[in-house]
C-alpha cells in the first residue's frame, strides 16, 4: 500500500522548468530512492513533499491526505520528517539538545508545572532525555551527547542530523544524500540503521550518489532526468535500464 503518492508534480522558476509531470508512489515501510544527475529536481522535489516549496501543479496523497498545499509545519506534524543536503544544526547546542529539540511535535512540556517547579515536570525532562539518549545510540553518537555539534567531525554531524529526524518518530523519513562525505564505515553504519528502521515500520524515501548504498539498500528507485521521471523499478530493473545508463551511470560513446 502506498504511504505517499505523488501526482503529476510540476514545478516552475520563472521560465525554468524544474520537475515536469513527476508521478509515482512510495509503499508503506519500503525504502525507495531517488537518483539521477546533478541538478535533475531531485532536492526540488523533496522541498516540495516537506512542504519547503508549493508545487506548481499536482497533487501529493501522503497517507491519503492531500498535503501539496500545506506548511512545512503541518506537513512535519503529520508523521513526515526530514535531512538536509547542506546540513542544518543547531552549532552552539549539544548532540542531546539537538535531538531533544526534535522532539517539540512529540513532546509535551505543560507551563505551569515548570514553573512551580513541580517532580511531574522533572520525570517527564528525565523521560525525554532518556528518549533522545536512546536516539543517539541508534546512530553510534551516544559517547558524543555532551559534545557540541560544531566539534563533530562532518560524518558525526550527518548522523547527529538523522537523530534529531528520528526524535518525532515519523512515520515517513526523507533523507537527503545522508552517506555523502562519510568514510566506508558510517556509510555500513547508516546503511544498517536504514534498514532496522523500514523492519520496524517505518517509510523511507532518500536522495543519494553513493550507488552501491543505493542499489543494496532500495527495494525501489525511481531515476530523475531534466526534471521528468525515466523509470521506477526494483535496483536491477532501474541499472539495466538503457535510458537510465546514458544519463546517470554513463555509456561508451565510442562502442
Amino acid at each position: 500500500m502506498a504511504l505517499l503518492e505523488i501526482q503529476n508534480i510540476t514545478r516552475m522558476f520563472g521560465g525554468v522548468c524544474a520537475l515536469n509531470g513527476v508521478n509515482f508512489s512510495v509503499e508503506q515501510g519500503k525504502i525507495h530512492g531517488l537518483i539521477g544527475p546533478n541538478g535533475a529536481g531531485k532536492t526540488t522535489l523533496l522541498n516540495i513533499l516537506s512542504g519547503m516549496t508549493p508545487p506548481t501543479s499536482g497533487n501529493i496523497l501522503f497517507s491519503g491526505k492531500n498535503i501539496h498545499m500545506l506548511p512545512a509545519c503541518r506537513v512535519a506534524s503529520l508523521g513526515m520528517a526530514r535531512t538536509f543536503q547542506n546540513i542544518r544544526l543547531f552549532p552552539a547546542m549539544t548532540c542531546i539538545e539537538n535531538v531533544i529539540a526534535g522532539q517539540h511535535l512529540i513532546a509535551s512540556r505543560p507551563l505551569l508545572p515548570r514553573l512551580l517547579q513541580l517532580p511531574s515536570a522533572w520525570r517527564q525532562d528525565h523521560e525525554y532525555e532518556e528518549d533522545a539518549m536512546a536516539t543517539l545510540s541508534r546512530v553510534g553518537l551516544e559517547n558524543r551527547a555532551q559534545v557540541r555539534a560544531q566539534s563533530l567531525s562532518y560524518g558525526e554531524r550527518r548522523r547527529l542530523e538523522i537523530a534529531r529526524a528520528l526524535a518525532s518518530r515519523p512515520r515517513l523519513l526523507l533523507l537527503d544524500e545522508p552517506v555523502a562525505g562519510m568514510r566506508h564505515g558510517e556509510v555500513s553504519q547508516v546503511a544498517e540503521l536504514v534498514r532496522i528502521l523500514a523492519g520496524e515500520g517505518m517509510t523511507v524515501f532518500l536522495i543519494e550518489h553513493n550507488m552501491s548504498f543505493v542499489m543494496a539498500l532500495c527495494s525501489r528507485i525511481t531515476v530523475l532526468n531534466f526534471g521528468q521521471v525515466i523509470t521506477t523499478g526494483s535496483p536491477d530493473t532501474v541499472s539495466r535500464h538503457p535510458h537510465v545508463i546514458e544519463a546517470y551511470l554513463g555509456v561508451d560513446k565510442s562502442s
